[in-house]
C-alpha cells in the first residue's frame, strides 16, 4: 500500500508540472508551487527527479513524446501518401490550437527565458531536431527537388502557425499555414 501511494505521488508531479509550467512558464513557477499543486512532499520531488531541472526535463520530454506520438499516429491514420502527410502535418498541428488552455509551443515558451546551456536548451534542441527530421524525411519521400530547402521552409511555417494561433488566439492559422504549405509542396515536388 505505501508503494502504491508513492507511485501515485510521483505521477502527480509531472501532471502538475505540465499544467503549471505550460500555463505560466518554466521560470515563473517555483518548485514549491508545483509540489503544492501535486500534493506531494518535497522529498518526493528530489527522490523522483533530483531537482527542479530534472522535473523540467521530464515535463519537456513528455510534451515532446506526446507531440511526436500524436503526429505519427494522425499522419498514418489520416493520409495515404508522403505528399499528403507533409501537408497534413499542419492539420495535425492545428488539433492543438483548439484545445483549452493552448499557449503555443512549450519549447518556444520555455526557451524564451531559460539560461543557455541548461536542460531547457537540450530538450528544445531534441524537439527541434525531431521536427526538422520529420519534415526532411517526408519531403524526401515526396521526391522534392530540394528536400532540405522545402523542409526548412515548412518548419518555419509550422513555427509561425503555432505562434500566430497562440498570440492571435486564432485556430484558423492552421488553415492558412496548410494552404501555404500545399503551394510550397506543389511547387517543389515534380508531378
Amino acid at each position: 500500500m505505501p508503494q502504491a501511494r508513492s507511485t501515485a505521488a510521483r505521477a502527480r508531479l509531472p501532471a502538475a508540472a505540465n499544467e503549471l509550467l505550460y500555463a505560466e512558464g518554466v521560470q515563473s513557477v517555483g518548485i514549491g508551487r508545483v509540489i503544492a499543486h501535486a500534493g506531494v512532499a518535497k522529498a518526493t520531488l528530489y527522490s523522483a527527479f533530483g531537482s527542479k531541472d530534472g522535473l523540467v526535463r521530464a515535463y519537456l520530454q513528455a510534451r515532446h513524446a506526446a507531440t511526436a506520438e500524436r503526429m505519427s499516429h494522425e499522419l498514418e491514420a489520416r493520409y495515404d501518401t508522403p505528399k499528403e502527410r507533409l501537408v497534413g502535418a499542419f492539420e495535425v498541428q492545428g488539433l492543438s490550437f483548439t484545445e483549452p488552455g493552448f499557449r503555443g509551443c512549450a519549447f518556444i515558451s520555455a526557451s524564451a527565458d531559460a539560461p543557455p546551456g541548461g536542460v531547457v536548451e537540450q530538450a528544445a534542441n531534441d524537439y527541434r531536431t525531431w521536427l526538422h527530421d520529420l519534415s526532411f524525411g517526408l519531403a524526401r519521400q515526396t521526391g522534392a527537388k530540394d528536400a532540405k530547402s522545402l523542409a526548412q521552409q515548412l518548419v518555419l511555417l509550422y513555427n509561425g502557425a503555432g505562434v500566430s494561433a497562440w498570440l492571435d488566439r486564432d485556430p484558423s492559422a492552421q488553415t492558412a499555414a496548410r494552404t501555404v504549405a500545399a503551394a510550397q509542396v506543389d511547387a517543389a515536388v515534380p508531378d
